[in-house]
């Protein structure tokens, strides 16, 4: 008698893996909140205002990205808003001065990758606390980027028509892919690559991560200019939607992605936290703006929720710790 054995397909072990925990209570609270609002705005899950949401949070979903890898290691990164920024303004310049759109593009996104590399030499050389770190260089990043723009919106004359107005099949914004694909490949990164198991091996101990052989230095260094780079391809994202670029655009987006991520099951702590619950907490921040939109809630009110959300995430995630103490 011969025994067969089924090894579980890949998408089954995502899927199984988004069905955990936290993920699992996030996307019972996601349907919780779709019901809710579809019974008072039947148009709430309609195909067009679904997509509307993924179109809304796509910049957020690749800065919360770079956010959650930041915090997987151990660290934070409150640079990413002004970096994108500063990363837009670069693009415009070039653009403004003839030069073509890929080489723009090319040197934007390297130029908010030199800025993760500032970011991640700082803080891996000096031993001091990211969080520090990387709010004072967001003000270096700002003031740059406000002395190239003048403080001025800058436009970019439809250069990036071909990706904010695109659809495929008619339905779903070309802006989508950069987000999916973002997505993937953070997974495939830190879930089946030496670099994403060291990055979870230091964020859980540094000093046995280094005890082990692990060039920490070198690790940190790269997710922030990981981070940079991502930063980058959402100013891509977000100036294909605008069509123009200022200093201030960036304000906030830190907050956000770091919420997005935290409500994700991503810590504080380090070590801990998945892509794909970054994920979940990106649409459901998606889903709780557009659903007070759709319901007519005050903005002022709507601020308020927000910040709520912001200490409710910071509750969840230090729900290990209080169990621990």
């Amino acid at each position: 008698m011969t025994t067969t054995t089924t090894t579980p397909s890949r998408a089954g072990t995502v899927a199984r893996g988004l069905l955990r925990g936290q993920n699992a209570l996030l996307l019972g609270v996601l349907a919780l909140i779709a019901i809710t609002v579809t019974a008072v705005n039947p148009n709430f899950l309609k195909l067009n205002n679904v997509v509307s949401i993924f179109q809304q949070v796509s910049v957020l979903g690749i800065l919360t990205m770079a956010m959650a890898l930041a915090l997987i290691s151990g660290g934070i990164d409150l640079s990413i808003g002004m970096i994108m920024a500063l990363s837009g303004v670069v693009v415009s310049t070039l653009i403004s001065a003839g030069q073509p759109v890929w080489l723009a593009v090319l040197v934007g996104i390297l130029a908010a990758t030199l800025c993760g590399l500032v970011n991640g030499v700082i803080i891996s050389l000096t031993k001091t606390m990211p969080l520090i770190i990387t709010l004072g260089m967001s003000g270096v990043y700002f003031g740059i980027a406000l002395v190239i723009s003048g403080g001025q919106f800058m436009g970019f004359d439809g250069a990036f028509d071909f990706i904010g107005r695109t659809r495929i099949a008619g339905v779903f914004p070309a802006t989508l892919i950069f987000l999916f694909v973002v997505v993937a490949l953070m997974y495939v990164l830190l879930n089946h690559t030496r670099f994403g198991r060291r990055v979870v091996a230091i964020g859980g101990n540094e000093d046995n991560a280094y005890l082990s052989g692990i060039r920490v230095n070198r690790y940190k260094t790269v997710v922030y200019m990981i981070g940079g780079a991502l930063a980058g391809v959402a100013s891509i994202v977000l100036v294909s939607r605008l069509d123009s670029i200022v200093a201030t655009v960036g304000t906030g987006y830190e907050l956000s992605a770091l919420t997005a991520a935290v409500i994700g099951g991503v810590t504080f702590e380090g070590g801990r936290g998945t892509v794909g619950g970054a994920f979940i907490g990106v649409i459901l921040m998606g889903v709780i703006s557009n659903a007070m939109t759709v319901l007519s809630v005050n903005s002022y009110v709507q601020t308020a929720v927000t910040g709520g959300i912001i200490v409710v995430a910071v509750i969840l995630s230090n729900v290990g710790k209080m169990r621990r103490t």
